[in-house]
């Protein structure tokens, strides 16, 4: 497939970097030293220039693209270069846009602006979150097969009923499948004498129902009621979008900002959220109100070193849990390391969101973890597929890569996978895979 990628921040890199290998790819980038320096690390074509601009597209011979994706930090740039690539050939178009608004608008037509997909990275680390926060220690949480599936990746506290269990022991829940377990910087493949450690990040496959089972199985926190407290610190797009969502759950969340006229606007927008207007970095304040017997904080600041500060705040208050958005990558790190739970980079997100699209148009959805370690995709199986027709145990032991079987739903109905199960076309199937080995499986399927 050939692609061309408008813009070499993180987004459009991370996007390069996942497809080099298998595509012919093309990036556009306006500013000449990241061009140079993207001649180094990446095994890519790269083009110095506009990428709004006619001449450029041509000049990366965008009429012969499968793929144009358009990532640049600028919502107006992304929305006139695809309109502009849609002129000068016909590509499949990739937007992404900050703005919810943008969005709003494409989705009356799905043809708005030149684009075919628009991928939303504030309402995307939204929805985020909120999954998040619906499981205890859940630090990823992704749905396939239209929501019959979950999967979701969880830290091994000390203390943890599971921790020092064979996978075996742990595994005592219906439709639920243990995929893999992250070590440090080691992914392993499970096998049922495999054993959980303090530490671990375990990924599980399976029904929602399962999947919370699990959750509240490894946590002593209870998942989120009505009455619960969550506490969303800064009223950015993110956060409203997150306060939003939360109250379409019933949960009656608090928003902290400071704006005089943005904390009106909240309080208009969100009839069931609590909007206190005051500066969420004054640890007095934070203590007044209690925000050390939230359940969850959400530092949704447009700050990384701000987000920073007022989870470390929570922390030091005693809050059980706090969520950050992190928009630098590199970022990330740091907030796990000091001790924030989840960290969230919108940046990633989408990435991801858009890599779904590149997989042979085989992927119908596809979760990436643990900086591309492995992937979590689903799969529809094809007639001409090699795994069709098989039972699951003959599947694996004829493949020459390490992938897991997490789910199989086969008419709208969840089939928890074991060796004698045997695939059929038109199932779904999600499965866990080391990232090397994903283009192997999607051309099987």
């Amino acid at each position: 497939m050939r692609i061309v990628i408008v813009g070499a921040g993180e987004v459009g890199t991370s996007i390069a970097e996942s497809l080099a290998s298998d595509h012919d790819v093309v990036i556009i980038e306006i500013d000449s030293e990241r061009v140079e320096q993207l001649k180094y690390d990446l095994d890519v074509m790269t083009l110095s220039g506009d990428g709004t601009s006619l001449s450029v597209l041509q000049s990366a011979e965008v009429e012969s693209a499968d793929l144009f994706i358009a990532s640049t930090d600028d919502d107006r740039t992304n929305l006139v270069a695809c309109e502009t690539a849609k002129t000068a050939a016909d590509p499949f178009t990739i937007a992404r846009t900050k703005s919810v608004e943008y969005l709003r608008t494409w989705e009356l037509t799905e043809r708005a602006f030149g684009v075919d997909f628009m991928v939303c990275s504030d309402l995307l680390s939204a929805e985020n979150i909120v999954r998040v926060v619906g499981l205890p220690s859940a630090v990823d949480v992704d749905p396939f097969a239209a929501g019959l599936v979950q999967m979701a990746e969880f830290e091994i506290k000390d203390g943890s009923p599971v921790a020092g269990q064979t996978v075996a022991e742990a595994d005592r829940f219906e439709s639920l499948t243990f995929a893999g377990v992250f070590r440090g910087e080691e992914l392993i493949l499970v096998q049922g004498d495999t054993v959980i450690e303090a530490g671990d990040r375990a990924v599980v496959i399976g029904s929602p129902e399962s999947v919370q089972a699990f959750a509240s199985d490894i946590a002593p926190t209870a998942t989120p009621g009505a009455a619960d407290e969550i506490v969303i610190i800064g009223g950015s797009e993110i956060g409203y979008q997150t306060a939003r969502l939360l109250e379409e759950r019933s949960l009656s969340p608090r928003i902290i900002e400071r704006d005089h006229e943005r904390a009106r606007h909240l309080a208009e927008e969100l009839p069931n959220t609590l909007v206190m207007e005051h500066d969420a970095t004054d640890a007095e304040f934070l203590s007044r109100e209690h925000v050390d017997e939230a359940d969850i904080v959400v530092a949704a600041l447009d700050s990384d070193e701000r987000n920073l500060l007022v989870s470390v705040l929570a922390k030091r208050l005693g809050t059980d849990r706090v969520v950050a958005v992190v928009d630098n990558g590199e970022y990330v790190t740091i907030f796990e390391e000091i001790g924030i739970d989840v960290a969230i980079n919108p940046r990633q997100v989408t990435a991801e969101e858009i890599t779904r699209f590149t997989h042979g148009g085989v992927a119908e959805n596809i979760s990436v973890l643990e900086g591309d370690q492995a992937e979590v995709l689903e799969l529809e199986l094809t007639d001409a597929s090699e795994l069709i027709n098989r039972p699951i145990s003959e599947v694996v032991a004829d493949l020459d890569v390490n992938v897991v079987f997490g789910a199989v739903t086969r008419n709208r109905e969840l089939i928890t996978p074991r060796g004698d199960t045997e695939l059929c076309a038109g199932d779904h199937i999600v499965v866990f895979v080391e990232s090397p080995a994903v283009e192997r499986i999607t051309t099987m399927a």
